[in-house]
């Protein structure tokens, strides 16, 4: 038997991201600086934040609208090279 394959995401589409990261004052404005330079046109509708129990670190939950693999994977990568986002999802 062979693996099921991941279903295959037909662009452009609506597309939910979660970053988590250090809880800091700028980090909500930091990750959503990074993503309008990959899927400009975010409005404060499509961002939802959310700290952790203990105030250590925060969640960002964005919709983007996706035009493809390639802008996810350099979206994804400036956001990890930052090296204040440990997390994306």
């Amino acid at each position: 038997m062979s693996e099921p394959k991941a279903p295959k995401i037909e662009f452009p589409c609506d597309y939910a991201i979660k970053v988590i990261g250090d809880s800091a004052p700028d980090f909500t404005e930091f990750v959503v600086s990074v993503v309008e330079q990959h899927a400009p046109g975010i409005c404060e509708a499509d961002v939802s934040v959310q700290d952790s129990s203990k105030g250590r670190f925060c969640s960002i939950r964005l919709t983007i609208v996706a035009t493809g693999e390639p802008q996810l994977k350099a979206l994804f990568e400036d956001l990890k090279a930052s090296g204040r986002v440990h997390m994306v999802l």
